[in-house]
């Protein structure tokens, strides 16, 4: 991989990772597009991966000091509450990881008409979440404290533990299931990108503890150039990408982006 292809591949991983478009799919269709080549992208996904990681750290640096501060005085008030949901949330992806791992790591190495099915998915949760969800009264929740349900909480682990098939967006999927349920949408944009912070970090830090202690192989098709080019592309852009998602979850329709996947997984129907 030289120096153009993961400036490239960093942009995409930085504005996809927000967007509810699927962040793996489009590395996926990028990495064919560019023309990279497979050999270390590996170590090149965990890096991008721990840039946007750095980026929701940074635009919600004061909410986590927040969370941070309030956890530790030890006792059941906001914070505490905040947090525990986080965890609750986290229940199905750790069972995902930790049961079908290697089901899961197959799933990368798939065709392109497999991440088109999943952004097909990730559309059709879009529009449910968009326009269907408005049409329906759902109750609140008697724990609904903080903006979120520890039930809410869990139904959301459910749709980011079904993300992990490319194509289906985490941030889409998570999104779309917390308006579903009933997650007012100034809630639902921070509790989305906070409850992946965990899993992401503990992921990326066990496939970095491995390559460290060389049960796996580095990436020798990616210099330390091309990786450090990727990194600050997928951060730069990642920053921007999780500020105006906040804002669109907020006030604009996802439908836009439920055509958006569409659209691309009737190319890849196409072309591929």
């Amino acid at each position: 991989m030289n120096w153009w292809q993961a400036f490239i591949l960093g942009i995409v991983q930085g504005l996809t990772e927000f967007l509810p478009v699927s962040s793996s799919g489009h590395l996926m269709i990028f990495k064919e597009v560019v023309g990279a080549s497979g050999e270390g992208f590996l170590d090149f996904t965990v890096t991008v991966h721990l840039a946007t990681v750095l980026a929701t750290i940074v635009v919600f640096w004061s909410v986590i000091w927040q969370l941070l501060k309030g956890f530790f005085q030890f006792r059941y008030n906001d914070e505490t509450d905040y947090i525990c949901k986080i965890l609750v949330s986290l229940i199905p992806v750790a069972l995902v990881g930790f049961l079908l791992k290697d089901q899961v790591d197959a799933l990368f190495s798939g065709s392109l008409r497999q991440v088109a099915v999943g952004l097909c998915i990730t559309a059709a949760l879009l529009w449910v979440s968009d326009s269907a969800g408005k049409r329906f009264k759902v109750p609140v929740a008697k724990d609904q404290r903080n903006g979120i349900s520890y039930w809410q909480a869990f139904i959301v682990g459910l749709a980011q533990a079904f993300a992990v098939i490319p194509g289906v967006s985490r941030s889409g999927s998570t999104i779309a299931t917390g308006l579903i349920t009933g997650v007012k949408r100034s809630a639902m944009a921070q509790f989305s990108f906070l409850m992946v912070l965990i899993p992401i970090i503990g992921e990326q830090s066990l496939d970095l503890l491995k390559v460290a202690v060389g049960s796996e192989p580095s990436g020798g098709g990616v210099g330390t150039v091309a990786l450090l080019i990727g990194f600050v592309s997928a951060f730069l852009s990642g920053l921007f990408a999780c500020k105006v998602m906040i804002a669109i979850v907020k006030k604009a329709k996802l439908l836009w982006f439920a055509l958006y996947c569409l659209v691309v997984a009737a190319l890849i129907f196409i072309l591929a």
